[in-house]
């Protein structure tokens, strides 16, 4: 597909970042004298990763638009709305061909409003999500195909146990350049609502299960099977094994946690199979803060996730990438 673009100045670029931000991580010396008498910063909450610690403290409270959630995003779900920039290195397993592409998250969940006390309880909220992917072997990396979704959650936490129950929005648009590019290509115009319940549960603090699956409840083409059954894992260790406070310039140094995440999908349409999205990488926080930044490495197996490439074309794939939470 025509010029190939280098990957090791993604890698080498991902790599520096890291080290950078990882500047005298184990390090106590100086640096931690130099800290001991500034204020701690004030430990906010944060249910959708302190669950284990604050179960059921304090009365039960009403709130509008809270700032967490009680359910942990699936990080590993490739339709999970999130922010991410990925780039990933395709071969399709059909038609033996190798693409560069960029794949572009853009989305979150809004909490409408929460019952709970401390992190048990219910919470409802808005889901927005646009999934683009793009062509970075062309000159203008063209637009190969964008998802837009469009949904409500409703999530419920009771101390280890979690889910996860929404009602969502799909449609998806094939980009002009690459139909150009294409001209026997045949858009189906695919667009659907379904319903999808996930059910979690923290093992230990450092390990969590899920799994549940969905059901389309109108879809375009009617043709498409309805069902699907998801199930996955997420594993980090249960404290941050470093710590940096950049040569000296964060009095709250930032926190560096390995983390191993993978996301299975088996869809009826596709005869039941397992489609693979593997994470490991850093994930990077500070204390007070609910922001996080997580440079991963990616492998995937299976069908496109995308748009009406999730029905027929299966896929192999290597890649890295910056995922933010806000």
């Amino acid at each position: 597909m025509g010029r190939r673009v280098r990957c090791d100045r993604w890698i080498i670029g991902i790599l520096s970042l890291v080290f950078l931000l990882s500047g005298r991580a184990y390090a106590q010396g100086s640096a931690d004298k130099k800290h001991d008498d500034v204020k701690a910063p004030e430990e906010v909450l944060d249910c959708r990763y302190q669950q284990m610690i604050v179960l059921s403290e304090g009365e039960t409270i009403g709130e509008t638009f809270p700032s967490d959630d009680l359910f942990r995003p699936l990080l590993a779900d490739p339709k999970q709305p999130q922010f991410f920039a990925l780039w990933q290195s395709t071969q399709s397993l059909l038609e033996r061909t190798n693409a560069n592409i960029g794949s572009v998250g853009i989305g979150e969940n809004f909490g409408f409003y929460t019952r709970r006390r401390g992190c048990n309880g219910w919470q409802i909220s808005l889901l927005t999500g646009i999934f683009a992917q793009f062509d970075l072997d062309t000159s203008n990396s063209a637009l190969i195909n964008v998802d837009f979704n469009v949904g409500i959650p409703l999530t419920w936490r009771h101390g280890n146990w979690s889910a996860r129950l929404r009602f969502y929005h799909q449609s998806s648009h094939i980009g002009d350049e690459f139909l150009g590019a294409n001209p026997g290509f045949q858009s189906i115009g695919l667009q659907f609502e379904e319903v999808d319940m996930i059910v979690s549960y923290d093992v230990r603090r450092w390990l969590r299960l899920y799994g549940g699956g969905a059901y389309m409840v109108n879809r375009q083409p009617s043709r498409i099977d309805r069902n699907t059954a998801q199930w996955g894992f997420e594993a980090r260790t249960s404290r941050p094994l470093g710590r940096s406070h950049m040569f000296g310039l964060l009095s709250n140094p930032i926190l560096f946690t390995p983390l191993l995440t993978a996301d299975f999908k088996s869809v009826e349409e596709q005869d039941w199979y397992i489609n693979t999205n593997l994470l490991m990488g850093i994930d990077m926080s500070r204390a007070g803060y609910f922001k996080r930044l997580r440079i991963l490495f990616n492998y995937y197996h299976g069908y496109n996730p995308y748009g009406q490439f999730f029905y027929s074309q299966k896929t192999e794939s290597f890649g890295a990438g910056a995922y933010f939470l806000f």
